[in-house]
């Protein structure tokens, strides 16, 4: 019993170490929030969420004076993602703050974390917006730290539809010289067929991400489609999306998710395959916007 027991114990641990093993900056690949999750990792033009500070600092230009955002997912191999957003409207500025941490979990204190500040200012429909973020991992002894920026646009068209472009961890040079945080260039394109506002909900979103990463590049291209029923502010909410390329390796190309709608609050879920181990990462997140 206890052989077996240390087998399983020793096959946890080279899972962590494999997982731990990837360049500084794999926080940074994982979606920011459970909305975006579900939608296979698109948030360019999910204008109006906390979350969106993640993806498009121009997006969170059209959100209440105040929206908070959470969310939580026990990932692969006995690591866990947390993440949180703040956001703050003063007439036509925003101030938004996010932190997302990759915890790798094992006997000592193995981790990733990234943190963001992003300014924004909007005038009419369109917003311009800016961030700052340092990104820090320590494994065992070993520590690599950076920072970055990210710049983006959003245009809103009332809550008819919206268009984000964002440019991703520009400089990121982490002083230990393993690596640099990926570059990401994001274009998306979201539309409501229906008035938000009222009993149905339907929207489609379009988003092509390119990513840079010592020196190779890839691309994918993700299509996501939301929709439900909401009635005196009680609601439900069901999402979907596929990807041509997963934005983990391993996971696979179909996300799943949805969510409640109480009044001001939403609690939202998403799910994603992965080959190893053969299982599928959940997590759960809330939105609250007063």
């Amino acid at each position: 019993m206890k052989r077996a027991v240390g087998l399983v114990g020793a096959i946890i641990a080279l899972l962590t170490v494999g997982l731990s093993a990837q360049s500084p900056g794999a926080v940074a690949a994982l979606p920011g929030s459970t909305r975006s999750a579900a939608l296979g990792g698109a948030g360019a033009a999910l204008v109006g969420d906390a979350g969106a500070v993640f993806a498009n600092p121009a997006a969170i230009a059209t959100g209440r004076p105040l929206s908070l955002e959470g969310s939580y997912e026990g990932y692969l191999a006995g690591t866990a993602v947390s993440s949180a957003a703040l956001v703050l409207r003063v007439g036509r500025f925003n101030w938004g703050f996010g932190a997302q941490a990759l915890d790798y979990g094992g006997t000592f204190q193995n981790y990733e974390v990234l943190a963001l500040s992003s300014l924004v200012y909007r005038r009419g429909l369109v917003a311009l917006g800016v961030s700052g973020k340092y990104d820090r991992q320590l494994i065992g002894s070993a520590v690599a730290d950076a920072w970055a920026g990210d710049v983006g646009a959003a245009i809103a068209v009332f809550d008819i539809m919206a268009f984000g472009v964002s440019v991703q961890n520009l400089g990121g040079d982490f002083g230990t010289g393993v690596g640099t945080l990926p570059r990401r260039t994001r274009v998306g394109f979201t539309l409501n067929y229906t008035d938000p506002q009222g009993a149905f909900r339907l929207l489609t979103t379009l988003e092509g991400q390119w990513l840079r990463h010592q020196g190779e590049g890839t691309s994918r291209l993700i299509t996501g489609v939301e929709g439900g029923v909401v009635t005196g502010g009680i609601g439900l909410v069901g999402r979907t999306a596929y990807a041509t390329r997963p934005g983990v390796a391993g996971g696979s190309r179909l996300t799943v998710g949805g969510g409640v709608v109480l009044g001001r609050l939403q609690v939202d879920y998403a799910f994603q395959e992965y080959a190893l181990p053969a299982d599928g990462t959940h997590r759960v997140g809330v939105r609250w916007a007063p």
